[in-house]
């Protein structure tokens, strides 16, 4: 095993729920080989009250977490990144700014937990969280530091299309 740290950037359209949760699961789950940031084409500015509360009662740092646009994350002073994940499918089927690197890119869309109003919101939320930690899990299972750039393609994209993927899943990218 490598000392490297990869950094990897979860992209949804509004960056107030799935990819906020993402970010927040991979931080804590990648132990410090992972960097993970969110952000989303079109932010809302706010994170829904429902990502943050269900991450504070599991214990998970809230404290840097920000809908934000993706613009911070372009240009030729960013971060570079060495993966990016959409997380729903409007985001995979926008036009994405250039990234700086060679990052890999999947779409690992679930349904929107933030569109459920009312009674069955938290456990939409729930759900979110429990489809993406399972994905993370694969992602993190994979030998990151020895697999060639078409197999890591290739199961980055198996993993899209985990349980709880979206219709776009199967087509995107």
């Amino acid at each position: 095993m490598t000392d490297n740290i990869y950094n990897v950037l979860f992209l949804c359209t509004g960056n107030s729920a799935r990819s906020i949760l993402a970010e927040a699961l991979l931080n804590r789950m990648g132990e410090g080989r992972f960097r993970a940031y969110s952000a989303g084409s079109f932010p809302k500015g706010t994170v829904h009250a429902q990502a943050l509360a269900l991450l504070d009662e599991l214990g998970f740092e809230t404290d840097g977490l920000r809908s934000k646009s993706w613009d911070e994350f372009s240009g030729p002073n960013a971060t570079s990144f060495d993966f990016i994940f959409t997380v729903c499918d409007n985001a995979a089927g926008e036009t994405c700014p250039i990234w700086p690197g060679p990052p890999m890119s999947a779409h690992w869309g679930i349904e929107d937990p933030a569109a459920i109003e009312g009674p069955g919101q938290r456990e939409a939320f729930e759900r979110a969280l429990h489809y993406l930690s399972n994905r993370i899990s694969l992602f993190l299972a994979l030998p990151h530091d020895s697999i060639d750039e078409m197999a890591m393609e290739r199961k980055l994209k198996e993993i899209g299309r985990a349980e709880g993927a979206t219709g776009q899943a199967e087509s995107a990218q």
